[in-house]
């Protein structure tokens, strides 16, 4: 018998979907499952994924949310079938470390991207290198990001930032809202890349670094970001509609 383990996120529609399909396929921890079923939806699928990054098993999202990029049409009609059917993509995230004001180091992975943020009134001055060497000396925005392929759809996207095909190993740094350069939106760098932000002034214009939009640190003067091929998640998604399919989809909207 397939066993299959059931994440729902806080939503009614979710909790809703969770005891019926409970009801009937069984109840199966994630750590003994064939399958990870994840109910929300985009937020809750990467809250999934980082939550079950330990195990060596596939996340299957349905859509109950009102985001559903990683998401399955929601149906509890032959489940079994659509899992075993499905096609699976595998992606890795980024490792972020953020060294705040006071010295302390913060380690976080990131499934779509991580971003840095003003902290204050004032726009972020920050320095760019790549790969041990200074690409951008002064950067003044509200913002910038590094995006894998798979969340270069989400907030990179939201910031003007280029959508990457999976597969291209890639990544995207993005600015946001930059004032000098004056429009400068970014590159694109090749996934072994290592980038560092430095943050000028932090005392004056503070900043602080997020992974995913989780693990917010403040007060940050140096966030490392790289990939980090050694971890990976596996996403499943119905024939026809995986993450190559929808990203190119999203360019022709």
């Amino acid at each position: 018998m397939t066993k299959i383990a059931f994440m729902a996120s806080r939503a009614e529609s979710a909790q809703n979907a969770f005891y019926e399909l409970e009801r009937v396929y069984g109840r199966s921890s994630p750590e003994e499952a064939d399958y990870i079923v994840a109910l929300g939806g985009d937020g809750f699928m990467l809250h999934t994924l980082h939550e079950t990054q330990h195990l060596d098993v596939a996340v299957y999202g349905m859509n109950r949310g009102t985001v559903g990029f990683l998401m399955n049409e929601y149906s509890s009609d032959e489940l079994v079938d659509r899992l075993e059917q499905a096609e699976e993509e595998v992606i890795t995230p980024l490792a972020m470390r953020a060294i705040t004001a006071d010295g302390e180091m913060h380690d976080a992975l990131a499934i779509n991207e991580v971003s840095l943020l003003r902290a204050g009134p004032q726009v972020a001055k920050l320095r760019i290198s790549v790969d041990g060497r200074v690409r951008m000396e002064e950067l003044m925005a509200d913002g910038a990001l590094v995006s894998t392929p798979a969340g270069s759809t989400a907030y990179n996207y939201s910031a003007h930032g280029p959508i990457v095909p999976i597969g291209s190993e890639v990544l995207a740094l993005t600015a946001m809202s930059a004032f000098r350069p004056r429009r400068w939106r970014g590159a694109l760098l090749p996934s072994t890349a290592e980038v560092r932000f430095d943050v000028l002034q932090p005392e004056k214009r503070p900043v602080m670094a997020e992974a995913d939009s989780r693990s917010a640190v403040k007060n940050v003067v140096t966030v490392l970001i790289r990939s980090e091929p050694g971890l990976r998640h596996r996403i499943l998604f119905d024939p026809g509609h995986g993450l190559e399919e929808r990203l190119i989809r999203e360019q022709f909207v």
